[in-house]
């Protein structure tokens, strides 16, 4: 007997409605109006993608990130508030936020 069932029983009169809203609020990320700012740097000789001025939580912001880095197929961390791509992926990056639906700004050249 699962959750749906026990709540059935506890409340007969009640009618529950099925909906995926449930499922979308794990997917979603919250939508920012200030723009996330791209840009690029080297460090140790290595070139590096940053991604930084996220206002939401954390939590979303390290799941996009393990988003990001599932797409391109390379490595990076969640530091700081910042997200941190290996490589320099600025412009697919930037493609890959504006179909989500983000504004982002690319910094640096």
């Amino acid at each position: 007997m699962d959750l749906q069932d026990q709540l059935k029983n506890l409340f007969p009169d009640h009618s529950f409605e099925e909906s995926q809203d449930t499922q979308n609020d794990k997917d979603s990320i919250w939508m920012q109006d200030h723009p996330i700012i791209c840009k690029y740097e080297k460090r140790k000789g290595k070139p590096i993608t940053i991604l930084e001025g996220y206002t939401g939580a954390d939590k979303d912001f390290k799941m996009l990130a393990k988003e990001l880095k599932t797409k391109l197929s390379v490595g990076g961390s969640f530091k700081n508030d910042s997200i941190i791509i290996q490589g320099d992926y600025r412009d697919q990056i930037m493609e890959i936020l504006k179909e989500k639906g983000f504004t982002v700004k690319r910094v640096g050249g």
